[in-house]
């Protein structure tokens, strides 16, 4: 896919790999509708990107708005080209300490959320002459369980077999579906959880690998990347 003058929805888009993904689309001259809850955020990045980035403050598990936000926005002559589903949360604890508010946060937030936009977006997309792609963001969570994060395992496995299903529906009406899993980056969610370490990924470099992963040629798909810091920690002396 050619991204200039291509259109695109970031979900998450206001901090961490969402801020990096939006700064890498528009600068491949890609119009990206950012979605987050923080507005002052949304519009520092807007200061910062230029006009091609469009601040649009919404909760994504405010399914109503989100949409009336895309029957506003999109029709059949003007088809968001590529879907980031990139928001997501991690509330972390034992599972017998685990609020089940908690666990129902991060389930509609990490997946029923990706399930309604897909489910709105598809419909345009299956009508579009080109190529289109939907991308959703897991995690290594999504590969491998851990204790005290079974809730953010759950959806991040949830995630992955979303993504596989998707693929294999929709590859038939010219649309990707990529899942991809990265392990620790720089950004605010491992300085929360104090997950962070020295080698950690760098988020303009996560961005990067998705630019290529859009790039590729019409008839070349790539379904699944893990990406992961070479060295997790500092190897022992």
């Amino acid at each position: 896919m050619h991204l200039k003058g291509k259109s695109a929805i970031v979900t998450g888009a206001s901090s961490g790999i969402g801020a990096e993904f939006s700064k890498a689309l528009t600068e491949k001259g890609c119009r990206v509708y950012g979605l987050a809850r923080r507005e002052e955020r949304l519009e520092d990045l807007r200061s910062r990107l230029g006009d091609l980035f469009v601040p649009v403050v919404m909760d994504v598990n405010d399914y109503e708005s989100v949409e009336e936000w895309v029957g506003k926005t999109f029709s059949g002559e003007h088809v968001p080209d590529i879907l980031l589903n990139n928001a997501g949360l991690g509330l972390f604890g034992a599972v017998d300490q685990l609020p089940p508010e908690d666990w129902d946060l991060m389930v509609q937030t990490n997946l029923t959320s990706i399930f309604r936009l897909t489910r709105l977006v598809t419909p345009l997309m299956k009508d579009s002459d080109g190529v289109n792609h939907i991308v959703n963001i897991a995690s290594v969570a999504g590969l491998i369980g851990n204790p005290n994060i079974s809730g953010y395992n759950a959806t991040k496995f949830a995630v992955r077999g979303f993504s596989e299903s998707l693929m294999k529906e929709l590859r038939n009406f010219r649309i990707k579906v990529t899942c991809i899993y990265p392990g620790s980056i720089a950004t605010e969610f491992f300085e929360d959880h104090g997950g962070t370490h020295p080698n950690m990924l760098k988020g303009e470099d996560v961005a990067n690998t998705l630019i290529h992963i859009l790039e590729t040629p019409d008839n070349f798909l790539i379904d699944e990347i893990t990406v992961r810091p070479l060295i997790p920690k500092p190897p022992d002396k």
